[in-house]
């Protein structure tokens, strides 16, 4: 398996069931800064085929984005001692701005488990009251059962309509991650809307 460092990380996708514990990180894609227009045409959740190629390509530049905040950020986890604890961070809807989710005191000494299941909570909530436009979980653990290889895996949303699981294989090497290439697999909604059909789709 090649393994790249943190800095060279490149966005693909990689499947597998996992398996919580250790820890997961993202690919790093191009970063931009970009903003979705205020009282635009996804008010009505109808748009062209043509604004809707535009907003994916707006809401994935962001989502990478997110994601390569996210991924440096939560590094250090899986570089020091210990379990790497889930976290979560979200992307304001001015599309610049960044800030990582708080959990509060019933969160304390929760399995992963449980707190995945709080941050989509939270997320959810702040998502239905327009107030980011991406979020994303993160967290690491084992491919499988069967498979020890440690993810790092990235649970990301957009409220244009993007869901999906990132799922990158890394190591600790000399104290530092490497990650490999990351897969990429379709995933339900669970914090912008409630199943496919609510997300934005085109006329």
């Amino acid at each position: 398996m090649q393994l790249f460092s943190r800095a060279k990380i490149t966005a693909t996708l990689l499947s597998g069931v996992i398996t919580l514990g250790s820890g997961v990180s993202l690919a790093q894609e191009e970063t931009v800064e970009v903003k979705i227009p205020k009282n635009s045409v996804l008010s009505d959740g109808v748009i062209s085929k043509k604004e809707m190629a535009k907003y994916l390509v707006i809401g994935n530049k962001q989502l990478a984005y997110l994601a390569r905040n996210a991924t440096e950020e939560y590094a250090p986890e899986l570089e020091g001692k210990g379990q790497a604890m889930p976290s979560a961070w979200m992307l304001m809807s001015d599309g610049i701005t960044v800030k990582k989710v708080s959990l509060d005191e019933s969160a304390d000494g929760a399995p992963p488990q449980i707190r995945i299941a709080m941050f989509r909570a939270a997320l959810k909530s702040i998502a239905r009251r327009g107030k980011i436009n991406a979020a994303v979980i993160v967290y690491a653990g084992k491919l499988s059962e069967d498979n020890p290889q440690e993810v790092l895996v990235l649970e990301h949303e957009h409220r244009l309509g993007i869901s999906a699981t990132k799922i990158v294989p890394f190591e600790i090497d000399g104290g530092n991650v490497k990650y490999a290439e990351p897969v990429t697999n379709n995933k339900p909604f669970q914090m912008f809307y409630d199943d496919k059909g609510q997300a934005p789709s085109t006329s």
